[in-house]
Parts: structure tokens; sequence; C-alpha cells
């Protein structure tokens, strides 16, 4: 087995028994890189003399014992969009091209606390909008399964390092299905914690209600422990919840006999491959035989879901992107007539056309005259999904279905159709509308390319989610398939 296929307790037991240093490690990544970047383009900014050094430091520590935790000394890669000290952070815009952060992030605090090595930052869609990794201004990511095909989006780069052993895992941000899709693209394990689980302090903002960080991992095991070391309320987050923290590791007993299962017609219908929902039904076969039992639901509002993400992620994008304006962040444009014209000019030189479509949609949605018949209608629209949702969870443990409706497109196939590129996420947007939530395991393949199972859970129940993905996982070889580089 190669070494970047092995679960995080294996590499801790291997480094705690010395049969392996956190130098050879970090070595290890970028000698991977190096032979896989080519094809698959995952990061935007390498870390590699600060990643050695402090793999050394670590080193240091490891001869001298001691009890290390379980990301000691992990290469781990963060997407682009989470500020770093020190080290470029893009949000793959050339608005912020020469963005150089002053602090960490809260998950990066907490991934330093618990020593894991930053290898880098991952490409992904501009400032996070996307579902296909074609949106970065520098270049796309690949999918390590088939370089013709997209890695999904925004953080595809995130996904893309994971599936191609670059990293042992990698941290991802979730709008409307961010993690989500790409790892079911990827073929890896990509989870959405409940919003406000982990901290978003210093994450930068694309839609404030619906943003979320969350791992991507090669198995759920991986999940759970990375879950563990990001989780927590931060008093530097307004947002963040205020909840205990249970042991998610202790809920891997691959136990789910008893677990009732809701399946939403509206996720089994019009627009699914049938081949996702083929492997989506024996993924429930493989319930069935564990001792789970479902039963066909409705979240009847599903519908109206893409309509009202695209006007609440829009109009709360159009306001937290106002701060890029030219004076404060990022790229200023060059001789300006005067400060109305360095806004315009800076703006129109330093978003892409997927920005600023997003921007003008959620700055007509927002303004005088057309507020209630738009942003208001979708809160309120928005109400009646988590509604939805919350009447399904009364009677159920679970809610099952794919994590996208298809297997992953070739690159350029949808990038002058944006509308059939939004309808993607149709089964991931709901669940971050909601709130509450979900991960993304590997079920099944179509003509070489991944398919996801999605496992949606009660708000802060993280616990059952990761038991039923970890229980299928054991009695199934998805997620021991590898894509040939």
């Amino acid at each position: 087995m190669a070494l970047f296929d092995l679960r995080l307790q294996d590499v801790h037991n291997k480094l705690n028994n010395k049969e392996l240093s956190v130098s050879e490690l970090v070595s290890a990544s970028f000698a991977r890189i190096a032979e896989t970047e080519p094809a698959i383009k995952a990061f935007i900014t390498l870390n590699e003399e600060n990643a050695r050094l402090q793999a050394s430091e670590l080193d240091k520590q490891l001869q001298e014992g001691g009890d290390q935790g379980l990301l000691f000394g992990l290469p781990a890669g963060v997407k682009d969009n989470i500020v770093t000290e020190g080290l470029l952070t893009t949000c793959a815009s050339q608005f912020l091209s020469n963005y150089n952060p002053i602090y960490d992030a809260t998950v990066v605090r907490k991934l330093k606390a618990a020593q894991s090595v930053t290898i880098g930052k991952l490409n992904m869609d501009e400032f996070a909008m996307g579902g296909s990794n074609e949106n970065s201004s520098f270049y796309p990511t690949r999918n390590p399964w088939n370089t013709d095909y997209v890695p999904g989006g925004s953080s595809g780069g995130s996904a893309a390092s994971v599936a191609a052993g670059q990293v042992y895992f990698s941290l991802g941000s979730d709008t409307g299905g961010s993690i989500r899709q790409p790892a079911a693209y990827c073929g890896i394990v990509g989870l959405k914690p409940t919003y406000g689980l982990v901290s978003r302090f210093g994450l930068v903002a694309f839609a404030s209600s619906l943003d979320q960080i969350g791992p991507l991992t090669k198995n759920v095991e991986d999940s759970a422990f990375v879950l563990q070391a990001i989780a927590g309320y931060d008093t530097s987050d307004s947002t963040s919840a205020n909840v205990d923290i249970p042991d998610y590791t202790a809920a891997l007993t691959g136990d789910v006999k008893g677990l009732r299962i809701g399946v939403p017609k509206e996720y089994l219908g019009a627009g699914i491959d049938p081949r996702v929902k083929e492997a989506v039904l024996k993924a429930l076969a493989v319930y069935e035989s564990l001792g789970a039992t479902w039963e066909e639901v409705s979240l009847p509002h599903t519908e109206y879901a893409i309509a009202t993400y695209y006007l609440l992620a829009s109009s709360e994008a159009s306001s937290n992107l106002a701060r890029f304006d030219g004076v404060r962040y990022g790229v200023r444009a060059e001789d300006p007539a005067n400060l109305i014209d360095l806004y315009k000019k800076s703006r129109s030189e330093g978003f892409g056309a997927e920005v600023k479509r997003r921007i003008m949609l959620g700055t007509y949605a927002l303004s005088s005259g057309y507020y209630d018949a738009y942003y208001l209608k979708a809160q309120k629209v928005r109400t009646l999904i988590k509604q939805d949702f919350d009447q399904v969870f009364s009677q159920y443990d679970l809610i099952i279905g794919p994590t996208a409706p298809t297997p992953a497109f070739r690159i350029g196939e949808q990038v002058g159709d944006p509308l059939t590129m939004y309808l993607n996420d149709i089964c991931t947007i709901p669940v971050s509308l909601a709130g509450v939530p979900a991960i993304s395991v590997p079920c099944g393949t179509a003509d070489g390319l991944p398919i996801g199972l999605q496992i949606i859970g009660k708000a802060f129940d993280e616990s059952t989610v990761l038991r039923a993905a970890h229980a299928f996982e054991q009695h199934t070889e998805h997620h021991k398939q590898r894509p040939q580089l």
C-alpha cells in the first residue's frame, strides 16, 4: 500500500514507533506533488521551505518522545480562501493575487496546535463561486480520475490533492455543496459540518449565512479525526455555536441496526443519472442488510432550492465583496482618473466573469423596489425548506440520496451554460439552506468516474452521520479505489 493510502491512525503509529519521520512524510508529499501537479494543478501556492523547516522541528520532538496528537506531522492542504499568516491567500482571484495575511484563520490555528504541516494553498473557483473549478483566475484543476474532466467545485483543488495522494487531508469550504460535490467527483470523503460547528473566522466570506469549513479525506475515520481537531466554539466568530463537542471517533462503531433512513423522492427523480440512482439504491440495500430500514419521503420545496440559493448567496456575496474596491485589500488599478474610477477599474480588472455575474444578481435582488419580491421571498422559502427537513427528521434518523445528479463532466462542457452548471448542486443546496450536516462517501463508479452517496443528519448530530458513513465503508470497497495517475 502506498504511503499516502494509509489511514491517519496507521501513519500516527509509524511516527510514534520511529518507523517514519515527519521529514520523510513531507518529502514524500512534495515528491508526489512534483510527479502529479503538472497534470492536476491542485495547488496555487506551495509552502515548501516552511514545511520542511517545521518537519525538522517536529522530528526533534519525536526523538524526545512524549504523546503526539493524531494529526502530528501529517501533510495537509488548505483551500485558498482560508487565511494563513505569511502565506498568500488569493481566493483564486487576481484581486487578491498579492494578499499576504497577517493572521491565521481559527481552523489554521487549530491545525497548527495539532502540529500538522501545511503543504500549501489549494486551487478553487474564484471566491468559491462555481461548481467545476473552471472559474479559478489562475488555471483549472483537473480530476485525477480523468484529467479531461472537472474535479468539481469550488473546493476542487482540495479534493483533487487528496485523491491524487499529494496530502493526507485538506480543508475546504462548503456554501452550496463545495465540499461534498468535489468529494463525490474525485472519489473521496467530504464532510460539511452543521453551520456554526466549525469557526468561520478567517474564511474569506462568500455567503455568510451558508459558508462552512470542513475536511476532505480518503476515508470516514480520517474525517472524524480532522473534525475533532477543528470543531468548537470560537469567540471570534459571532455565528459560532457554543455546543458540546462529542468524541466523533467513538461513534464509529459500525452498528446501524435499527437506524431509520428517509430517502427523498425528489433526489432520485427527474434529472438524476440512472447510474447514480442505481448506485444509491445498492447502497441502501447495504444498509438494509446491516439492519437499518429506509422509506421514501418527500422534501416538497426542493424544486425552489436552486432559485432560493442563488438569490440569497448572490445577495450576501454582493455585500461581502463590496470591501474589495482597490483601496483596502489586494490589487489596485493603475492611473485612475478619480476615486470612483479607481473603484470601477479595480473591480472590473480584479473580478472574473462568474463573480461579476453573482454580484450583479445579488445587487439587483437587494435593490429598492425588488427587495420584497426577491430577497425577502427567498428568505421565506428558505424557512419552508428548513421545515421540510425538520418534518422528515421528526420520524427518521438520517436522509440519504446522491451527492450530485451525475458523475463529473468534461472540462468546458458546461462553462458557457451557467444555469446547467448551477443544477449540479441540486442535491446539496437544500442541505446548506437548512444548515444541517452531510457527508459524501464513494458508492460506485460510472465510466471510470466516481459516484458519491450523500448522508444527511440532524443539526449537530455529526456522530450519527459519521457512524452511518463508516458502517457503509466497512462493508464496501468503493473508498479503497484510487485513480491511476
